[in-house]
């Protein structure tokens, strides 16, 4: 059963940024855009780059080993939106993120 398991403080990331969080074997990341937290599968489908690492322009981050582009709210592809990596629910409580899994 998914449960809403925290995975940082808000203050441990800054606005325009994301940050790995291992949560239950699960390599996420989560990302900062507009004051707003988004989480996605740290893990590019290209060849496992590591997303949490990546540029962030708006709600798109880049892989930073290919490049290869995801909409950080829905962890779609944006080049190819068949393509899709898992996006997982957030919720902030006071200063704590919290990430279903």
């Amino acid at each position: 059963m998914a449960e809403f398991v925290k995975a940082l403080e808000k203050s441990d990331l800054p606005e325009g940024q994301g940050k790995r969080v291992d949560i239950q074997g699960n390599a996420i990341a989560v990302f900062h855009v507009d004051g707003q937290f988004y989480a996605i599968s740290n893990t590019c489908l290209h060849q496992g780059g590591p997303l949490a690492e990546g540029e962030l322009e708006g709600n798109v981050v880049f892989c930073p080993w290919h490049r290869w582009q995801y909409n950080v709210t829905t962890g779609h592809n944006d080049l190819n939106p068949e393509m899709k990596v898992r996006a997982y629910p957030v919720k902030v409580e006071g200063d704590s993120i919290f990430v279903e899994v």
